[in-house]
């Protein structure tokens, strides 16, 4: 029971009541029951397992209301990108006519992806069919992505582009990939032409992380030191590290 005669302010305790409302309606959520194409490009292939076996997270790393906000930032600055996206003069599809997302679904349904949408026609200078993928950034991480375009900047994104546009055969033309800054809401856009190299390094490395977690075969860590940044910050931290690799 939270007791709302303590010393936390109003804002503390509203803060508290949204995130416990987002995490309960997150608890009742169908876990999804495939790997997801969006996360093939992370550094960790064990991670990746632990995510595909729905290994339960470490005590205390599960994902808190704070992040849930964000996420949800996320999708209420894509909803706004179409809509400035659509009076700017793009043709953008993001939705089937049955309300579905576009995507695929490949290795019987183990491997799954869904895309922001496709521009299929728009103003002069740009070439359609192209894929579009948006993102919405804190300002730290948009000028990193300003400064270092998104194959140094953002390898997971990257990697998130090239498989979509070869599963779904939007291979021809670059992808228009965004990115808000959720700060200042200054627009970052790149064209990104299709990387045959990594699209396939991410499919085999999908079909890799598959047959090894149903075969219950461990694959190595990404790191040979608990304490790297990448591990400290993984969900599956103490669970990796007490097992023999």
């Amino acid at each position: 029971m939270m007791d709302f005669n303590s010393s936390s302010s109003v804002s503390g305790q509203i803060s508290s009541l949204i995130d416990l409302g987002l995490q309960k309606t997150r608890s009742k959520e169908k876990s999804r029951q495939y790997l997801g194409a969006s996360r093939l490009g992370v550094s960790c292939e064990r991670a990746l397992q632990y995510e595909y076996a729905q290994a339960p997270v470490d005590p205390g790393r599960e994902t808190q209301g704070r992040i849930l906000r964000i996420f949800e930032r996320g999708h209420v600055n894509e909803d706004s990108m179409v809509a400035w996206l659509r009076a700017a003069g793009f043709d953008l599809r993001t939705h089937k006519p049955n309300g579905d997302q576009f995507g695929f679904s490949t290795a019987d349904g183990r491997l799954q992806g869904h895309i922001d949408g496709v521009f299929v026609g728009g103003p002069d200078g740009f070439t359609y069919p192209a894929l579009w993928e948006n993102k919405c950034l804190g300002s730290k991480s948009w000028r990193d992505l300003e400064k270092n375009k998104l194959a140094v900047s953002k390898p997971v994104y990257a990697a998130q582009v090239a498989i979509y546009q070869a599963y779904l055969e939007l291979h021809e033309n670059p992808a228009i990939f965004t990115a808000v800054n959720a700060d200042t809401m200054d627009i970052y856009a790149e064209l990104v032409p299709f990387d045959a190299a990594l699209a396939q390094r991410m499919s085999d490395r999908g079909v890799k992380v598959i047959a090894a977690t149903e075969a219950g075969e461990l694959l190595p860590r990404a790191y040979l030191d608990a304490t790297h940044f990448e591990c400290k910050f993984c969900a599956w931290q103490d669970r990796c590290w007490r097992t023999t690799p």
